[in-house]
């Protein structure tokens, strides 16, 4: 059996190896998408807190609306810390692509123009973790790649079911082969939880993502041509009805109307929630005319494979363990490129015992 699944997960490890080392490490700095931003983008990711607290949202939405009046609010971002700016994701009317801009939340300043999808490095490297910029065929390899990985992990777990024997010993002194072996097993044992957890969350939004779009007619693109919530609704009220439903929510997400019939939705966490429910764990759905609650859902009080499954988002970036998680998550990320150039180093290496076996067996054959 041993034989067998050596062989498996060398085959596996070969199929996907490229794929796999360019998915994890570019999920590794993903987990710490906003210190990237903050080297790169400054100027329009930070700010200063200028008030004792935000101004309001009816204000935020205004300011915006005066200073792109060709332009409709899609989205608008709220980051838990105080001296982050708020992203708004916008689409200008006569089109259907949607653009992200930044704006300080204490002053309404708007800190960049309206940018494309994937205009910052760290956009296009998340577009580039969940298709590889391929669009529904990288979409489909990523898939792939998670369940193989998946398997991958628990084939190297089987067969290194006894690790705690020897996990730490690397015999430095030893032949290289040894040695990479020693580094190669101790790498994945303690790699192969996280793993597990990235491939099955991966897996999971990649294959349900590719479900749901099987079978879809393609639909022609939206053009906003105008604005499609009632103007007069207070954006500061849905919120403040939200909070009385919910004493400790606090906003994350505002979405307002991007296609007809959609409704406005107010998204958030709460204060004392499971850690590992995300900031999106309360969503709250208002009528776009009327501002009617239509829908109210707590995560908490959802059936327990909703939970899991919503749990999800926390256990694949690392959310759920603070800056401490991060940094594993990141470790445990980049473990693929030194699995990867460990096995094929032993591959290379054991390359003139299998010749010299292969030899020895064609000899031994009767003539």
């Amino acid at each position: 059996m041993n034989k067998t699944l050596f062989n498996i997960h060398r085959v596996l490890a070969l199929l996907i190896c490229l794929p796999l080392v360019l998915i994890c490490a570019s999920g590794s700095v993903l987990v710490f998408k906003h210190q990237l931003d903050l080297v790169l983008i400054p100027e329009r990711v930070r700010v200063a807190e200028a008030a004792a607290t935000r101004l309001p949202f009816d204000t935020l939405l205004q300011s915006f609306n005066n200073h792109y009046p060709d332009y409709e609010v899609t989205g608008w971002r709220v980051f838990a810390k105080s001296n982050r700016s708020d992203l708004v994701y916008a689409m200008a009317r006569g089109g259907s692509d949607w653009s992200s801009l930044f704006v300080d939340p204490y002053t309404a300043k708007i800190l960049s123009p309206p940018q494309p999808p994937r205009y910052y490095l760290s956009d296009a490297l998340r577009e580039f973790h969940y298709q590889l910029l391929l669009g529904k065929l990288g979409l489909s390899i990523a898939a792939l790649v998670a369940v193989l990985m998946c398997l991958q992990a628990i084939t190297g777990l089987i067969l290194h079911r006894k690790f705690w024997k020897v996990l730490f010993t690397l015999r430095l002194q030893a032949r290289p082969i040894i040695y990479l072996g020693d580094m190669h097993k101790l790498v994945g044992v303690l790699a192969s939880p996280v793993l597990l957890l990235l491939g099955v969350t991966g897996a999971y939004w990649n294959i349900n993502q590719l479900i749901y779009s099987v079978g879809q007619p393609p639909a022609a693109p939206y053009i906003v041509a105008q604005r499609l919530y009632n103007p007069s609704l207070s954006v500061d009220a849905l919120v403040a009805e939200s909070r009385k439903r919910y004493p400790d929510f606090e906003v994350s997400f505002i979405a307002l109307p991007a296609k007809p019939g959609y409704a406005i939705n107010v998204l958030g966490g709460r204060n004392q929630q499971n850690p590992l429910f995300s900031e999106f764990s309360v969503s709250l759905s208002y009528h776009a005319q009327t501002g009617a609650l239509v829908t109210a859902r707590d995560i908490q009080d959802a059936d327990l494979g909703d939970q899991i499954t919503h749990s999800f988002r926390q256990l694949h970036f690392g959310d759920v363990a603070g800056l401490g998680g991060r940094i594993i998550w990141t470790l445990a990320g980049l473990s693929p490129l030194a699995l990867v150039l460990s096995g094929l180093s032993m591959y290379y290496l054991r390359r003139p015992v299998r010749k010299r076996a292969a030899q020895q067996r064609r000899e031994g054959q009767p003539k």
